[in-house]
């Protein structure tokens, strides 16, 4: 049996999903009904987000020894730091590492940045090294949904420098598929494309759990689709034209 689906327009700027950059500036802000504090911390996050982050560290036995220290920002938090950044460190060194107000997406509240927990904590580049415990964290971060979104040798096409404590929430199973393709953000999404609705999908096995993933453009208004009614799925946009689809096999 088949299931009918609509999507309005304004998904395509809703989901795990939205690429958040300088070219594609977020068109919705997340309500406040749906961000919330992580434990022990004044930071916050898209609700899901922070309870899959709280369950990786801790799986990974972190206790206090990996700190959360920025996650959702408002537009205006976003505009002051952006403006105190060229203030105490210049234009060249904002560009490198703090986003557009309206191009970050911090202010999607699917972002964090951590940091090891030793003083002092730099706030716009936080110490994440790639051992000890920050490792586990990285080794474990894709089976939780998390990829790091600003990785060397992508500056050309995130438009950021290198961010290695910038981790971002794309849920399963992109990240670990992003991981192995060795994809930015920006790439898996061009990828996808190529998986449309009325085509051939990419039918992925991860972790003993097969998905099907397939990329549909939005119509101007609503958008219509069927799909087997028996399996689960989860729909984003992608901040740009259209939709991703997974479906959990």
């Amino acid at each position: 049996a088949m299931k009918a689906a609509a999507l309005n327009r304004v998904q395509v700027h809703q989901g795990s999903l939205l690429l958040v950059n300088r070219n594609h500036p977020l068109q919705c802000t997340i309500p406040p009904e749906q961000i919330r504090p992580l434990e022990h911390s004044t930071v916050s996050l898209e609700r899901k987000t922070a309870l899959v982050l709280e369950t990786l560290l801790s799986t990974i036995g972190s206790g206090s020894s990996i700190v959360p220290v920025s996650g959702f920002r408002t537009h205006k938090e976003q505009e002051e730091i952006y403006a105190s950044s060229l203030r105490d460190h210049g234009e060249v060194f904002t560009r490198n590492y703090v986003a557009l107000p309206g191009c970050s997406e911090h202010e999607t509240g699917l972002a964090i940045d951590l940091a090891l927990n030793r003083e002092p904590v730099d706030f716009i580049r936080p110490y994440f090294p790639e051992d000890g415990i920050c490792g586990r964290f990285r080794s474990k971060a894709a089976s939780y949904g998390f990829i790091q979104r600003y990785p060397k040798g992508k500056e050309s096409l995130t438009g950021i420098a290198p961010e290695p404590w910038h981790f971002r929430y794309v849920g399963l199973p992109h990240a670990s598929i992003m991981n192995s393709h060795g994809f930015c953000l920006e790439e898996y999404l061009d990828y996808l494309m190529q998986f449309p609705y009325e085509g051939h999908h990419l039918e992925v096995r991860i972790e003993n759990k097969s998905f099907e993933i397939f990329y549909l453009k939005a119509e101007d208004d609503v958008t219509r689709l069927t799909l087997p009614g028996y399996l689960p799925y989860q729909v984003s946009g992608d901040n740009r034209e259209g939709f991703i689809f997974t479906l959990w096999r």
